[in-house]
Parts: C-alpha cells; sequence; structure tokens
C-alpha cells in the first residue's frame, strides 16, 4: 500500500480532527403548528425577487401520495386564480416539493396546506461579478499562475510561476458537471471531452451566450489552462446570456446534476472514478438552495462553490453557506486575499482568482477575475485528486495528526503469532506457507474503492497549504490554500 493511498485512506477514516463548524445555520422554520400558515422565506434577497415566482418545500415526512393530492389541489386552484404569460402555474417537480408562478390567492392557500413546510419566494442569482483584468495581458503557451500556484507550496518565483506540475492522467474518469451560463462545447481546448448536458431555463437555447460557464469549465479541464485536463465537462445551463437566472432553475440543475451523476456511478463501470460539480454563482441566502447542495454530496457528488466577490461574510449567500461543498474564496498571485472576496467561516480554502486566463467563447481565450475563478480550480482539483486515487504517484503529507489505518488487535496477536510459529518451523514446511509479510499485507485494512464528498473535502483541506496568505484575512477565515500535492513541487 504506497503512502499515498494509505494517507488518503487515514483521511477517509480519522475522526474529523479537522473539522469544525463551517456555517451559520440560516433559520429554516421550524415544525409548526397546522393551525398557522407555513412562513414566507423572503430575505436576504440580494439581486432581487422574481414576481410571483414561489418555491415550495413539502415537510419531510410528506408520502408520495399526499405529496400527488396536493399537486392536485395546486392545479385547481391555480386554474381558479390563473396568472398571465406561458410559464405561469408549475414549474419543477423537486424531490421535496415544486416551484412555480402562482397567484397570490394560491400561496394563500398553499401557506394554509399542512404539507408545506415553508415557502421561499424564488430570487435572481447572478454569476459572481468579474473583474476584468487588462485586455493587452501577453499569451504564452507556458502554464497560467493560477496552475502554478495550485501545484507549488512556496510562494510563486520568476522560476515556478509558469509551471505546473501534475499527473499526466489528471482528471480521467472523472465527470464535472458545470451549472452555470453553458459551456462552448466545441472548443478545441476541450478535445472532444466537453459536452451538453440540459438547459434549464424556459425557452432558452443550448448554448453559452455569456462566455462565464466555458471559462469555469477551462480551469477545470482544458488541455491549456485546466487542473484535470482529462475529465469530461458537462455543461448544466440554469443562468442566461446576461448573467443571471432563477434560485429555482438553479436547484433543478443541482438536482439534475445529482441525478446524472447518481446515474453514472450506477452504471458499473470500471473507468469511472467519481463526479464533481461546480457553481460558480450566488444570490441571497437560500436554504432550499443550500439543502439541494448538500444532499447531493450526500449522494456522492463532489461540489465547489464560489464564496461571492461583495467582500462580505460568505455565509449571508448561497450556495456558499452550504457546508457540504468546499466553499472557495479567491487569492492573488502575491497570496493576498483577493479585495472583493467574500471570507468568513463559511470559506473552506482560497485558491487562485485574479487575471485567470482560460477559454472563452468561438475559440478564444480570456482572463477575468472573481471567486467564479477561483472555484473552478478546485472543482478541478477534486477531479485530479478522484482520478488518481488510489494509486498516486505523489508524496502526502497530511502531518502528525493523520495515521495509516493499521490492524486490529486481533489481527495483530494473529500475525505476530504466526511469524513466531513460522520462524520455528523447518523450512521444508515453511516453504509450502506464505511469508509472514505476505500475510500482513493480506490481512491490511483495503482502502474504500471510491472517497465519499466529506472524505475528499477533508482530504483537500489536509493537503492545502497553511498560513501562506497575507494581508487583510477577517477574523474566523481559513488561512488555506488548496494544493495538488506534485511529486517535486517546491
Amino acid at each position: 500500500m504506497s503512502f499515498i493511498t494509505s494517507s488518503l485512506l487515514a483521511l477517509s477514516l480519522a475522526a474529523s480532527a479537522y473539522t469544525s463548524p463551517l456555517s451559520t445555520n440560516h433559520a429554516t422554520p421550524a415544525q409548526r403548528s397546522s393551525s398557522l400558515p407555513a412562513p414566507l422565506i423572503e430575505e436576504d434577497h440580494l439581486y432581487g425577487t422574481i414576481n410571483n415566482s414561489y418555491i415550495v418545500k413539502f415537510r419531510d415526512d410528506l408520502s408520495p401520495a399526499l405529496a400527488a393530492n396536493h399537486l392536485n389541489f395546486l392545479q385547481i386552484k391555480h386554474a381558479e386564480n390563473p396568472l398571465t404569460g406561458e410559464d405561469s402555474g408549475l414549474r419543477h417537480i423537486l424531490n421535496f416539493g415544486y416551484t412555480g408562478h402562482f397567484h397570490d390567492n394560491v400561496i394563500d392557500q398553499i401557506r394554509a396546506s399542512p404539507e408545506v413546510e415553508y415557502v421561499e419566494r424564488d430570487q435572481v442569482v447572478r454569476i459572481s461579478d468579474e473583474v476584468l483584468v487588462n485586455p493587452e495581458v501577453t499569451r504564452q503557451k507556458a502554464a497560467p499562475w493560477g496552475l502554478a500556484r495550485v501545484s507549488h507550496r512556496k510562494k510563486l518565483t520568476l522560476s515556478t510561476f509558469t509551471k505546473y506540475d501534475y499527473a499526466a492522467y489528471a482528471g480521467e474518469g472523472v465527470d464535472v458537471y458545470i451549472i452555470d451560463t453553458g459551456v462552448y462545447v466545441k472548443h478545441p481546448e476541450f478535445k472532444g471531452r466537453a459536452h451538453w448536458g440540459i438547459t434549464i431555463p424556459q425557452n432558452d437555447v443550448d448554448e453559452d451566450a455569456n462566455g462565464h460557464g466555458t471559462h469555469c469549465a477551462g480551469t477545470i479541464a482544458s488541455e491549456s489552462y485546466g487542473v484535470a485536463k482529462n475529465a469530461e465537462v458537462y455543461a448544466v445551463k440554469v443562468l442566461g446570456s446576461n448573467g443571471s437566472g432563477t434560485m429555482s432553475d438553479v436547484i433543478a440543475g443541482v438536482e439534475w446534476a445529482a441525478n446524472a451523476a447518481s446515474q453514472k456511478a450506477k452504471s458499473g463501470s470500471s473507468k469511472h472514478k467519481g463526479s464533481v460539480a461546480n457553481m460558480s454563482l450566488g444570490g441571497g441566502k437560500s436554504p432550499t438552495l443550500d439543502k439541494a447542495v448538500n444532499k447531493a454530496t450526500e449522494g456522492g457528488l463532489h461540489f465547489a462553490v464560489a464564496a461571492g466577490n461583495e467582500n462580505r461574510d460568505a455565509c449571508n449567500s448561497s450556495p456558499a453557506a452550504a457546508e457540504k461543498a468546499i466553499t472557495v474564496g479567491a487569492s492573488t498571485i502575491s497570496d493576498e486575499r483577493a479585495y472583493f472576496s467574500n471570507y468568513g467561516p463559511c470559506v473552506d480554502v482560497f485558491a487562485p482568482g485574479l487575471n485567470i486566463k482560460s477559454t472563452w467563447l468561438n475559440n478564444q481565450t480570456n482572463s477575468i477575475s472573481g471567486t467564479s475563478m477561483a472555484s473552478p480550480h478546485t472543482a478541478g482539483l477534486l477531479a485530479y485528486l478522484l482520478s488518481i486515487y488510489p494509486s498516486v504517484p505523489f508524496n502526502p503529507d497530511f502531518g502528525s495528526s493523520y495515521t495509516v489505518p493499521s490492524l486490529d488487535s486481533e489481527q495483530r496477536a494473529f500475525v505476530s503469532m504466526y511469524k513466531v510459529i513460522h520462524a520455528t518451523l523447518p523450512r521444508i514446511i515453511t516453504g509450502f506457507l506464505p511469508s509472514p509479510d505476505m500475510l500482513e499485507s493480506a490481512t491490511a485494512p483495503v482502502p474504500p474503492k471510491t472517497l465519499s464528498a466529506a472524505q475528499l473535502k477533508q482530504a483537500v483541506l489536509a493537503l492545502a497549504t497553511k498560513g501562506m496568505l497575507t494581508g487583510d484575512l477577517p477574523t474566523g477565515t481559513p488561512n488555506l490554500l488548496i494544493f495538488n500535492n506534485a511529486t517535486f513541487a517546491a
């Protein structure tokens, strides 16, 4: 068992020595009295709300039969109180409820229904605002600084800032879902590994007319600008060409990606190593989106999400506050927190997010900035680590608090006894018996076939370079920079 294998296994089995509450829980309504209407959540809407659009959350203990009855009741009431427009009425049926455009009278009756836990007013979600960079930046064949930073422990120097050390097969067998504005799948940088998954917004087209999603996909998996250069990427379009959309469409996109990842895992393909999702977007606090992301990670989809660019506490935004995702802040080439990056205990790690060069529309490239650029570096790292686990040509250093799983007491006693007996037997007999070393290897713990989202998140935090960020780092913000731990990386 290699050191990296056993160390990653240690991460998967060790008690959460490094874990601590990373988010402040949103005040999701408690169990309500049947005589009271379900709460209407409408605070913290950063970019505004969608008129007459709502997200309805069923009670967790609601049976499928009662849910179906409620939906039938909903259709009747909507017919009695219709709205104008082709998108009125039921929009998405979700695992935990539904979304749609309804008249105020219908919402009042929905809130009065005992099947409903709460109603959330739909809101506008936007890509993290980009900080545009000098368009005259020289473009070169060497790796962009963001990739170099991912593969070096020490501060970048003139001799290292264009060098990206990585495993040649990084990303193989891993699917990455880009929940964003879409992906320009024809870009030659993807070498045929980019695919269209689904378009969620109604009456929208299967293309990226913005560029943001394509840029994120390039940082994850393009040949020249990607962390995991062999991963497959899938466009999950939830935002329009103007970079905005609705929270309900984002939630539907998360569920689609989670279901697609689950089906791929069930396919039994020996080449499939896991699935990752990246969300470089955000809005106000949405307990429903956070719940959807957390549920998806529990199902095996590894999530990286942007912390946001408002220079405020990331716990006030979704999906940045989803505690089971990896929430990523933006760092600069000089290892400072980018001035726009959100911060606080809901941030897990930092990654390069300033002047990041990547793929763009029409076979072009572009350099832009934001936590939207930091999150894909981390999503790429997740794909990278999934692809190389458990046989890894890397040299990890997880620190003294992590120990390699060893034989339990009964196994150790058995192996020790066997060694003693084996040493006393004549060679004519021991020649037909397994050696003590072979027996010890055969009884040693076997690493899990795949790493759960929680295990891989802990691995990323343990691998991260600690204490490198300087400058303004508000109290409670982790001082961690992502690192791929490539051999010989300085």
